[in-house]
């Protein structure tokens, strides 16, 4: 089935984060007329156009319902989860996978294994960026879900990992 949005709408852009329907236009790609939606995306502004019948594809969704929230604190809190013994640019890249899903609960997954796997050990410079990227993807969306402000929710990430 084939996602649907109104201008006003958020929505979620895998690898980028919530951002809100702007406009639905008419372009010209690849020679042919389609319309599509103009999405800004919140935490820095940028632009993006996708074509309306392309939604699916590109992993574009709604914010997720806030009866879900606590379905992706659950997955913050497993602590029993054993970081597997990789080298970190292979775990970089798998992580990079889940976050390019778009899905909350895999980017939840990430967040919380690099939480964890930095109690053990230095995490790499690519590893601390995509941890900060996978939390702000997480406070945004989340606050949204919950109509909270993000700074709320930050302290919840905080008393779960702290």
């Amino acid at each position: 089935m084939q996602l649907s949005f109104r201008i006003g709408d958020k929505a979620v852009y895998p690898a980028h984060g919530v951002g809100e329907v702007m406009g639905i236009e008419k372009r010209e790609i690849l020679g042919e007329k389609q319309d599509v939606y103009v999405l800004k995306i919140l935490d820095n502004n940028m632009k993006i156009m996708i074509p309306t019948g392309k939604v699916n594809s590109v992993g574009l969704r709604g914010v997720i319902p806030k009866a879900k929230v606590k379905d992706v604190f659950k997955v913050l809190k497993e602590k029993g989860i054993a970081v597997k013994s990789q080298t970190w640019n292979r775990r970089y890249r798998e992580y990079m996978e889940k976050i390019k899903t778009g899905s909350i609960f895999d980017i939840a997954e990430v967040l919380r294994d690099l939480y964890l796997l930095k109690f053990d050990k230095d995490l790499s410079f690519g590893e601390r960026k995509m941890l900060d990227t996978a939390r702000n993807l997480l406070i945004k969306e989340i606050s949204i879900a919950k109509n909270v402000r993000e700074n709320v929710i930050e302290k919840e990430l905080e008393k779960i990992f702290n």
